[in-house]
């Protein structure tokens, strides 16, 4: 029998701060690559990425395999998808468009065995236990959950510290980009309105008690967020960081 700790929950507890390196290219080996250069946790994209369900396991493998640990973040708030995403063995997750109390209390419930939610139970059959090996993992399924609700539209606002105060929900994470559009400047990162309503974002996650996370914008280094209080930060992706490195190898030609 063997005993699955949520190592990124555990370290956050520690006081230590994530610097995630995203994947959207669905790719085993380039995964399994980052981990063995010094990326400690990988970001997997089911939102925007190219991953399914089975494309994310062999994902996950890869990453485990390279002593690496996962977050996974689900296409929407969609209690049959994290209940799948759940059973596959991921313990941290990352739900898009959380803009108030109650998405974030079905999100909760989604994840949790009962009492504390709705989560269904199939744990001796499913990857998250060892396929039965672990006889204690529904017992201790729900302790393991980190929950990162997404703040990324100008409805959630209002609704921070409410959402903020739900239990189970670990970290708030704000997705800029979504937010700049739902203020009508689309990709307007740069815009002081956008700047100055992201900052008021933080400020109100920050006084909630709740951990802050989210991308850098323009111009603002991971180092930065750090310094204001962010817990984790997403700021590379494998594709990015491949597209720069071929374009400056061509360079370099």
């Amino acid at each position: 029998m063997f005993t699955r700790e949520n190592k990124v929950k555990r370290w956050l507890a520690e006081g230590a701060n994530i610097t995630p390196m995203w994947t959207q290219s669905g790719s085993p080996t380039i995964v399994e690559a980052a981990v063995y250069a010094g990326w400690q946790t990988i970001l997997i994209d089911n939102e925007h990425g190219y991953t399914d369900l089975e494309t994310t396991i062999h994902l996950i493998r890869a990453v485990e395999g390279a002593g690496g640990e996962v977050i996974v973040r689900v296409p929407w708030n969609d209690q049959v998808y994290l209940k799948r995403i759940l059973d596959i063995g991921v313990q941290s997750l990352m739900i898009p468009m959380v803009n108030d109390r109650e998405s974030a209390q079905e999100a909760v419930a989604a994840c949790r065995y009962p009492p504390a939610g709705r989560r269904g139970y199939a744990a001796p059959m499913v990857r998250a236990s060892g396929y039965g090996a672990d006889s204690g993992y529904g017992a201790r399924a729900n302790a393991e959950l980190l929950l990162i609700a997404q703040i990324e539209h100008v409805d959630a606002v209002e609704q921070i510290e409410e959402i903020a105060a739900v239990e189970g929900i670990d970290m708030l994470f704000i997705g800029p980009m979504d937010f700049a559009g739902s203020m009508g400047c689309f990709e307007g990162l740069t815009e002081p309105e956008v700047i100055a309503a992201i900052q008021n974002v933080e400020q109100r996650i920050l006084g909630s008690g709740t951990m802050l996370g989210g991308f850098p914008l323009p111009g603002t280094a991971t180092a930065k967020l750090l310094e204001r209080g962010y817990r984790l930060v997403a700021g590379q992706a494998d594709i990015w960081l491949f597209s720069r490195a071929a374009a400056q190898a061509l360079e370099n030609l």
